[in-house]
């Protein structure tokens, strides 16, 4: 086994070995913890199928992370004060199952990566990177002056949705629920990486000319890429918003954009397991430091500076030295 699969298979069994540990333990909120940084893990991959693999930096992927859990929160309001979201000329009423709210969050998600990405992949550089924040942005102060679901206050959740056979209250059996998601998301990735539209989207990415030269259009390869990469973040975004059983505009803002993006660069750009690595340390810092100061926040800046200055891999690029990778 090489190093970088001996990373991988350790980074992938972290999470599901810290929960059953904590559950041995009685500590709850220690499951709770390795759930948050499962699903952050799972933006993580999102924004990682953009930025990795497309050379795509999003300013922006908050938007899709809120939408996923305005869709949940909307559709679980709807449900808990037994109110249509929709009377005529359809009736859509709310509803407090996961897979039809993951559902939507994911078509969502979609959809509005579709037509910020079509937009949005007409420019590059900087001025994408500006066009993706501003979109960001736009929703996020939409979702403030929106008083129908909260406006800045949010939206709370009373109870949390349920899947069959499941008690999703139980924090071990959530966990499950967000493990099995991201372990499917990372398996989805993995393949697409090394698929032929991963291939093209990478020499996109490198050679966009050479690309077209072959009958190839970059843009519909980065679109794409675009798309799913939404997707997945909304489907992070709605169960985040589950697990806290509360949803608000924070979702939206820049500073979530820059988390995400923060996940990616500790783990490793380009890196199938680079997020999982950068959220489970992210929220590592956040409980011990949070605990010793309100301003950690300058650790994990002056852990990022040097991760960028010496380990252009990030953290799994540092343990693997200079191994080719094979995620």
């Amino acid at each position: 086994m090489t190093r970088s699969a001996l990373i991988n298979l350790v980074l992938f069994a972290m999470l599901p070995v810290t929960a059953l540990i904590a559950l041995a333990l009685d500590e709850p909120f220690i499951i709770t913890l390795a759930t948050k940084a499962a699903i952050l893990a799972l933006a993580g991959v999102g924004l990682n199928i953009a930025l990795g693999l497309g050379g795509l930096v999003s300013l922006g992927h908050a938007a899709f992370f809120g939408l996923g859990g305005y869709a949940m929160g909307i559709l679980a309001h709807h449900a808990q004060t037994f109110t249509p979201l929709m009377e005529a000329p359809f009736l859509i009423e709310g509803t407090k199952s996961m897979p039809v709210i993951w559902l939507t969050a994911v078509i969502a998600g979609a959809l509005a990566a579709l037509l910020i990405g079509a937009l949005s992949l007409r420019t590059s550089g900087v001025y994408f990177i500006m066009i993706t924040l501003a979109f960001g942005q736009m929703l996020y102060y939409f979702a403030i002056s929106w008083p129908a679901y909260g406006g800045e206050d949010g939206l709370s959740i009373y109870v949390r949705n349920g899947f069959p056979g499941l008690n999703t209250l139980d924090p071990i059996q959530f966990f499950a629920i967000a493990f099995v998601i991201l372990a499917a998301v990372l398996f989805i990735a993995g393949r697409l990486a090394s698929s032929p539209f991963g291939l093209a989207l990478a020499a996109a990415r490198q050679n966009p000319e050479r690309v077209e030269t072959v009958g190839l259009s970059p843009y519909r390869l980065r679109l794409l890429a675009f798309v799913i990469s939404g997707a997945i973040t909304a489907l992070a975004g709605a169960l985040f918003a589950d697990l806290n059983r509360f949803v608000s505009p924070t979702m939206l803002s820049w500073h979530m954009s820059g988390e995400i993006m923060i996940f990616v660069i500790l783990g490793g750009v380009g890196r199938l397991y680079g997020p999982v690595a950068g959220a489970a340390l992210f929220i590592l810092l956040e409980h011990i430091l949070g605990g010793l100061s309100d301003f950690w926040h300058v650790y994990l800046g002056l852990l990022l500076l040097l991760v960028v200055l010496f380990a252009r891999g990030g953290m799994i690029g540092a343990l693997a030295g200079r191994e080719v990778a094979h995620d």
